[in-house]
């Protein structure tokens, strides 16, 4: 799976926005984990989760054409989410199926998870909290260095 994920990162770097075809896409970065259409557009998520902290979308345009290939576990991914806002398919939208899916019974919360880098080098997971009406509630960074322990004297 690594080496699929790697493939994937390097087989991006031969795509060409505006002239790459999604067969193009497909050949060069593998089958996709996932794939959503909106309004013509198709994103294809390309994540190297569990052991890696990136979650690639290639988007392709209505004309068949690659737009862009963009590492979405980033802070400026992560503020488009707002609390009591946005929703369930916001989040996929954003970074596809989460790595990890948990259930808080007693606080009606659903939690989805990442491995990400904060920052681009620190390792971090996010953490995104839905009620069950499908909201985002909550949205955590949390810092996995040490599995979140400080260090002690």
């Amino acid at each position: 799976m690594l080496a699929l994920a790697l493939a994937g990162c390097a087989g991006s770097r031969a795509l060409t926005p505006g002239q790459s075809t999604l067969a193009e896409v497909e050949a060069a970065m593998g089958a996709p984990a996932g794939r959503r259409q909106v309004s013509g557009e198709t994103s294809l998520y390309y994540p190297d989760q569990p052991f890696g902290r990136k979650v690639f979308v290639a988007r392709v345009g209505a004309d068949g054409r690659l737009i862009a290939v963009e590492q979405r576990l980033t802070e400026e991914y992560i503020a488009k989410l707002v609390p009591n806002q946005s929703r369930r398919d916001d989040v996929l939208a954003l970074f596809g199926q989460p790595y990890e899916r948990r259930t808080y019974e007693r606080l009606q919360r659903e939690a989805w998870s990442w491995h990400m880098q904060q920052w681009g080098v620190l390792p971090a997971g996010l953490t995104v909290q839905l009620s069950s009406d499908g909201l985002v509630r909550e949205i955590y960074i949390l810092d996995e260095r040490n599995n979140g322990e400080r260090d002690r004297p």
